[in-house]
């Protein structure tokens, strides 16, 4: 499983136990929040590179902390797994429809909690992989502009010079 940071969101202590322990036995860091302003508030300052999710909160719930996440442009790009005891579809709909990219019931399965955050651990270090490779052409490409157009300032400066001692050379 690929490492990463990954932040907990649930307000029930007993839960997060066995996910955490699970976790950081494979070398994840782990960060907890037992609310969705916390969560908010550690997901902008973290950049944890998932994020799982209880819906089922006091104050704003996981579907509202997720809406909340994928508004603020530090957070957008970070993935949300909920993971949550309502299993109904209009909950899963719901849960996908507020921006989380996968959805996991409680009582946990922890293999297979596992199994789904192994593969978005995997599409985060590949999305950054991709983002840096983009930044580095484009720099590439400006450096090519600015080469390309110091090369055209000297090729219209010589044709001026030939055109210059053409003319005098006709004289």
């Amino acid at each position: 499983m690929p490492s990463g940071t990954i932040l907990i969101v649930d307000d029930t202590p007993a839960n997060v136990g066995v996910v955490v322990d699970s976790l950081e036995a494979r070398g994840i860091r782990v960060l907890v929040a037992l609310d969705g302003m916390e969560a908010l508030e550690r997901a902008a300052f973290a950049q944890p590179d998932l994020i799982l999710l209880d819906v089922k909160m006091p104050g704003i719930d996981g579907f509202e902390t997720c809406r909340r996440l994928k508004r603020d442009e530090r957070t957008r790009d970070i993935a949300v797994i909920f993971m949550t005891s309502l299993t109904g579809h209009e909950d899963r709909v719901e849960g996908f429809s507020s921006g989380g990219v996968d959805y996991v019931t409680k009582p946990l399965r922890v293999d297979e909690m596992l199994a789904r955050v192994g593969v978005h651990l995997e599409l985060r270090a590949m999305h950054k992989q991709l983002v840096a490779q983009n930044r580095q052409l484009l720099d590439e490409v400006a450096v090519r502009k600015e080469t390309e157009a110091a090369l055209e300032q000297v090729r219209d400066d010589l044709e001026r010079r030939v055109a210059l001692r053409t003319e005098e050379l006709a004289r």
